[in-house]
């Protein structure tokens, strides 16, 4: 679905890409987040002098996260710029991948973009949102949600391996 024209972009110098990504994809498949709509993907390929391909544009989507303090469903708004760079391996050369160069077969007909977008996705998301600032969380000891009820759980540690350690303590 993603895939870059090698031979247009050759004829051309330049490819528009634009896809609608539905939130079943698979290329959505496992992410912590979900997805209401689809993802909106906008970029345009380059080819440079020296045989590199370069892709850039964006990435918009509206997200559902769960709250890392209350698992509470937190609704946003992604929305990021990606510039991917594709260097030629050519058709001897040994690939490693460091993870920090993105290597194409210069005799391919196309070149497949879904596995970058996927990383510049995984890679845009905040991993780290909250319901609220003020977001109280869950209980650790009953899991009730803080932020709606009140537990009756004490914070006394009443673990018993403990009583050895409390006891030097208190001498």
């Amino acid at each position: 679905m993603l895939r870059l024209d090698l031979a247009r972009l050759g004829r051309e110098g330049a490819v528009r890409i634009e896809a609608s990504v539905p939130p079943d994809d698979a290329l959505l498949d496992g992410l912590e987040s979900s997805f209401d709509v689809p993802v909106e993907i906008r970029l345009r390929g380059t080819s440079a002098r020296s045989g590199e391909v370069i892709v850039r544009g964006s990435i918009e989507a509206d997200l559902r996260q769960p709250c890392r303090r209350c698992l509470e469903p937190v609704h946003g708004r992604l929305s990021a710029e990606v510039t991917l760079v594709f260097v030629p391996a050519g058709p001897s050369a040994e690939v490693e991948d460091d993870g920090g160069v993105r290597f194409f077969d210069e005799r391919a007909g196309e070149l497949d973009l879904s596995e970058s977008i996927r990383e510049e996705l995984i890679l845009a998301i905040d991993p780290y949102v909250v319901c609220d600032p003020e977001c109280r969380g869950l209980c650790p000891r009953c899991g009730a949600n803080r932020n709606i009820e009140t537990c009756s759980c004490t914070d006394e540690e009443l673990d018993p391996r403990w009583d050895a350690l409390r006891a030097l303590r208190e001498e």
